[in-house]
């Protein structure tokens, strides 16, 4: 916890922002994974329904109260990341009120209310969190064993489908798989960006991979994959080293993937091989092409909610279609211009962070899933901008404390 935050707690006698985002991060996320697991095997009923959404809800109100207290409390807090996301916001809301009032779909409008929410929370919960409080990594850390061990001792057929025990007593609010990929890898992004030692990051690579893998997760898997050899070559003294260290883990893995394929043929996972006889990559696909139709036919304004419900193109085009040209234009250089800032300004720094780090994952992930994999705005673009707002700020006005993480370990 900040010297700050404290002493804000100590002269208010209020509980401190950042012990609010901490509290919160707990509640979303490994929070959201042990609900669902005891409501999976039947230890309890769904008193919280599907609890994600109940619980982010029940938490708008303290973490508002967080980042104002936080914004006073700091000379020159807010920042221009503050004002384009307040921006964006202000103006997908805009477009959500109009078609609301022009009767379209209100599923479609609704679901992207809770984005908004969900992107606040996020946003607010990592720009306020602190990676040098050893209690919350400690927490976060066992958190992610406990997960893992959970996916591990649940698997059927090599698979974590808590579905398949038949034992929920309130099926319909069990989560899909996708729900329980969210929790681990959002958990795994705060525990990789504090470990300075590379024997542990390898151990844990092994350990959350193979995690994701019998989740299924597609998306979650690849954005593992994708970050371990940017991240190792960033934490890297000697980058050669790293190159010839992740070419040998990689060939060891191509060795093993037959073995892997006759053992557990049915994992989603294995699709990723090839995606030509995967169901879900060609509806994807085919939802992918319905919305460049769209975009061609209505260039300027797009077409909001001109599809069915979940029937959404799996990546950014989705603003086009739904916000119009300056939406997509607007949303996509907010995303580039903040990936290519931290790749100049922090990426090949000699002095390691763990704010970066963290930035950096989040950033690149939400990038990586824009293109390829999820509907935008998600929640993981609330959380890379506030990573990235944290980290900006500390470089920019509490120089001391850059790389004191990292120098403790």
């Amino acid at each position: 916890m900040q010297a700050s935050d404290i002493a804000i707690s100590r002269r208010s006698g209020t509980i401190s922002p950042t012990f609010i985002a901490h509290a919160a991060f707990m509640l979303l996320f490994p929070g959201f994974f042990f609900y669902q697991t005891l409501l999976g095997i039947g230890a309890i009923g769904a008193y919280l329904g599907g609890y994600f959404t109940l619980v982010a809800l029940a938490l708008l109100p303290p973490l508002t109260y967080a980042f104002v207290v936080s914004a006073k409390a700091h000379r020159n807090y807010v920042s221009q990341v503050d004002i384009c996301l307040v921006f964006l916001v202000a103006y997908y809301g805009l477009v959500l009120l109009v078609n609301f009032f022009a009767g379209k779909d209100s599923m479609i409008v609704e679901r992207y209310v809770q984005v908004i929410i969900f992107c606040f929370e996020t946003y607010v919960i990592f720009r306020l969190i602190d990676l040098g409080s050893r209690s919350f990594r400690k927490i976060v850390l066992i958190s992610l064993l406990l997960m893992s061990a959970i996916t591990y001792y649940f698997s059927v057929g090599g698979f974590f489908f808590l579905q398949a025990l038949g034992e929920a007593k309130d099926p319909n609010s069990l989560a899909t798989y996708q729900g329980f990929a969210r929790s681990y890898i959002y958990t795994y992004l705060l525990v990789i960006a504090t470990l300075r030692f590379v024997l542990l990051r390898y151990v844990l690579y092994v350990v959350v991979t193979s995690a994701l893998f019998l989740n299924g997760a597609r998306s979650e898997f690849s954005a593992v994959l994708f970050l371990i050899p940017v991240n190792e070559l960033y934490f890297a003294r000697h980058r050669l080293y790293a190159v010839f260290t992740l070419v040998l883990a990689s060939v060891i893995l191509i060795g093993g993937v037959d073995y892997i394929v006759a053992s557990l043929p049915e994992n989603r996972i294995l699709q990723l091989l090839d995606l030509s006889h995967s169901s879900s990559a060609n509806m994807r696909d085919r939802f992918a092409h319905d919305a460049l139709r769209t975009i061609s036919e209505n260039p300027i304004f797009g077409d909001f909610a001109s599809y069915p419900d979940g029937h959404y193109a799996h990546n950014i085009i989705t603003t086009w279609v739904d916000f119009g040209l300056f939406g997509f234009v607007f949303f996509s250089a907010l995303l580039v211009w903040h990936g290519v800032w931290l790749l100049l300004n922090g990426f090949f720094r000699a002095k390691k962070d763990v704010d970066f780090v963290l930035a950096w994952s989040f950033v690149s992930v939400t990038i990586l899933w824009a293109l390829t994999a999820k509907n935008m705005p998600d929640m993981c673009v609330g959380a890379a901008l506030g990573a990235f707002a944290r980290y900006r700020y500390k470089k920019r006005f509490s120089p001391g404390a850059m790389s004191s993480d990292m120098a403790q370990r």
